[in-house]
């Protein structure tokens, strides 16, 4: 449990309490050299190489040591929905998974638009104590799209809301949209765009092409995303703000933000480890565990994706992680809520998908979950350097650890993971926030 009211003036965060030395022995650093040591005291990476006394010791046993991770995309269904999932069961799941950072997002109930339901997020989350739990203010009051939250009360909260997102819901009123651009460049915040055009997507279910059809589930097509997309990118080119695409899910989609990022214009996307693994051919079943906004798409639109992440053209990994319970998923496919669990599965997918197959190495899990995503955010702290003098936000990945995924052995409240029954090669086994250890053997430790 945090139990001191020292704060880090950049974040907000709560200093852990007065801190044992930490001894994490035997791992190679981002998977590269020879196994060493990294001594940590007082939150703080003091030492890499050498023998050390420390009040706890972990045995890497060889294992890869990463910064923590930073998810710029969940939902921890707090307030609200807490039959679904907790800011502490999500806690929970986020350090299992190596985070020590998520920013939940804003489509609770009561909606995230104001500065005490921010702060209370905030704070719950820290004196769980497991991950820093940013919460993402709405863009506009309840989600309406009409009137544009207090960005800057939220901002100067307690809570030091950094970025704000309509997520579930769109931004479709360019002059609403062109607003929250303009205000939030004064403040310095991020804007992120659930980019769907809803007037293409009434009634839609899954992506629109030959499965949809076959099946008989109205079609969502590309274009969708995509026109919002390149219409929100040269707003961000006109009015200087930057914008973040959730969830990109086509070919298009990494067309124009190539073409974007080639003008300079400032917007950045993320992409989820299903978008890039799943694809919708397993409609084929009916099952809702595989229905989620976007949907689904097809192989090509995979391919293009991963590609995209390798060079840069997409920024980030992001979970996207969204409970439901089985009521909501146990049902007919048009009518279930769309959402997957990604906390305790994206390292794993990404490792497998990238460094398994030789595409990537171990930086590039670093770069894509840890630190672009708090370089986007503007997050001090997270994402830094593997190096003296950093803070010791860390996870530990067992390279070579075999593992079937389940939903019902999972922190989270929810069992919905299209992963399930999944066998794995990697696992994060430890995850350090701040010199404490809030998972250990894959378990995550009380706070």
């Amino acid at each position: 449990m945090v139990d001191s009211n020292t704060q880090y003036p950049e974040t907000g965060a709560l200093a852990p309490a007065p801190a044992d030395s930490l001894l994490i022995s035997n791992v190679l650093v981002y998977g590269e050299g020879e196994p060493t040591n990294v001594f940590v005291k007082d939150g703080v990476i003091a030492a890499i190489g050498g023998t050390h006394e420390a009040d706890r010791t972990i045995d890497g046993n060889g294992g890869v040591l990463l910064p923590g991770f930073v998810d710029m995309h969940v939902h921890l269904r707090e307030p609200g929905r807490e039959d679904t999932e907790t800011i502490a069961t999500g806690s929970a799941a986020a350090a299992k998974g190596g985070f020590t950072a998520v920013f939940t997002m804003a489509n609770t109930t009561p909606v995230m638009d104001q500065p005490v339901i921010a702060e209370s997020v905030w704070f719950k989350g820290q004196n769980i104590g497991l991950c820093d739990v940013h919460p993402v203010g709405s863009i506009t009051k309840g989600l309406e799209g009409k009137e544009l939250t207090e960005f800057g009360m939220m901002a100067r909260s307690e809570a030091k809301v950094r970025m704000f997102s309509d997520d579930g819901k769109c931004v479709d009123d360019p002059q609403v949209m062109r607003r929250a651009l303009e205000y939030a460049k004064g403040m310095d915040v991020l804007i992120a765009q659930h980019a769907e055009d809803h007037r293409l997507t009434e009634g839609a279910s899954a992506h629109e092409g030959e499965n949809a059809a076959r099946l008989g589930l109205r079609g969502w097509p590309r274009v969708a995303e995509e026109s919002i997309v390149v219409r929100d990118a040269i707003m961000a080119r006109d009015y200087g703000n930057r914008v973040h695409i959730c969830h990109a899910s086509t070919e298009g989609t990494v067309e124009l933000l190539r073409w974007a990022k080639s003008q300079g214009i400032p917007i950045t996307a993320e992409v989820t480890p299903h978008h890039l693994t799943l694809t919708d051919e397993r409609l084929e079943t009916y099952d809702a565990v595989n229905k989620v906004n976007p949907p689904l798409r097809e192989s090509r639109d995979a391919e293009a994706l991963k590609k995209a992440l390798l060079d840069g053209t997409i920024d980030v990994v992001a979970t996207d992680h969204a409970p439901h319970g089985s009521e909501d998923k146990c049902c007919e496919f048009e009518n279930a809520k769309p959402g997957m669990l990604g906390l305790e599965t994206s390292l794993s997918i990404i490792v497998d998908t990238f460094v398994a197959t030789g595409l990537a190495n171990w930086r590039f899990v670093a770069r894509v979950m840890s630190e672009r995503p708090a370089e986007i955010t503007r997050l001090p702290g997270q994402g830094r350097p593997i190096a003296e003098g950093e803070p010791a936000n860390l996870a530990i990945v067992d390279p070579g650890k075999t593992w079937t995924a389940s939903g019902a052995d999972f922190a989270s409240k929810a069992e919905n993971t299209p992963f399930e029954g999944q066998e794995f090669s990697a696992k994060v086994t430890h995850t350090v926030l701040r010199g404490k250890v809030t998972c250990a053997d894959g378990v995550a430790q009380n706070a």
